[in-house]
């Protein structure tokens, strides 16, 4: 068997703003949002195998058919096919559940690297319609931009929003459910202002007067607790601060850095998982290969 090791990094996401427009009749909604990186990420590490096989460390999450990284595999054997198998070890950071986007930018990654293993030659949108179904926001971890999604969050205009300031994101230690929050969600088709102009035409310390995550309305009242550290996000001086997705992590944006080192700081003594992420932070997406 060889000996080559294949290493990436699968990193999370937060949403600037999120409008809800509209359910579709598939049961789904038609969202606006503006997708930026942070830095909070998973490693991959992968070998040849005799077959597929999926080690994670860090969390305590099923290698079988519910996670995405397993369902990724099978769809590009099933769409593409593998001349070989492999062995995925993946070191879990980004916490499940907190609406950073851990299993799409897992599973986006996981097609991006057997694209590469195996000389697919498939280009970014090819990969995109493949997975197109395991997970909405996928297409912006394959292209790796960021950009404003609108449709159900698949269709990625790219555009340079990632924030001039630091971000500290904050996971509570409990999961918020996507489906409950949007089933509690009202949807507005006419929201007050565009997410787009706001990311691109407005300065950091308008947004928390014009930009929201209109999912907080249905998941604040069920965990109080978010709407807590996002107030608390403000009161260490955060220009902006808002709940990621469906939950249920909060982010707070900071001009000056030893504002943002304060809050991450004070946040992480209080025991909670906590992030910080240079501003204009871009993502490596290499796929490197070693041996």
């Amino acid at each position: 068997m060889s000996t080559k090791l294949w290493i990436a990094e699968s990193f999370g996401k937060i949403n600037l703003g999120l409008n809800v427009l509209e359910k579709l009749p598939t049961g789904y909604h038609r969202i606006e949002t503006g997708f930026a990186f942070i830095e909070w990420s998973d490693r991959f590490e992968v070998r040849p195998s005799d077959a597929y096989d999926l080690t994670i460390t860090g969390a305590d999450l099923p290698a079988d058919e519910s996670n995405l990284i397993t369902r990724a595999y099978k769809a590009f054997d099933t769409y593409v096919g593998l001349k070989r198998h492999y062995h995925f070890t993946v070191s879990k950071q980004i916490p499940a559940g907190a609406g950073l986007g851990g299993g799409s930018s897992n599973a986006a990654l996981t097609f991006r690297m057997l694209n590469k293993m195996e000389d697919g030659g498939l280009t970014d949108h090819e990969i995109v319609d493949l997975c197109r179904d395991l997970g909405a926001d996928i297409p912006f971890f394959v292209y790796g931009k960021t950009g404003i999604g609108t449709g159900i969050g698949q269709e990625i205009e790219q555009v340079d929003i990632q924030p001039d300031g630091w971000i500290v994101t904050i996971y509570p230690g409990f999961e918020s459910s996507t489906a409950e929050a949007y089933r509690h969600c009202i949807p507005n088709p006419e929201p007050d202002f565009s997410i787009k102009g706001v990311l691109t035409e407005e300065p950091l310390e308008e947004w928390q007067y014009l930009l929201q995550n209109e999912l907080e309305q249905a998941v604040v009242p069920r965990h109080e607790m978010i709407g807590n550290i996002k107030d608390q996000l403000i009161d260490f001086g955060a220009d902006y601060a808002a709940m990621s997705g469906s939950g249920s992590a909060v982010f707070g944006i900071f001009d000056q850095d030893f504002v943002a080192i304060n809050a991450y700081e004070s946040f992480h003594e209080l025991g909670f998982s906590a992030k910080l992420t240079r501003p204009g932070f871009t993502p490596d997406y290499g796929i490197y290969m070693k041996g």
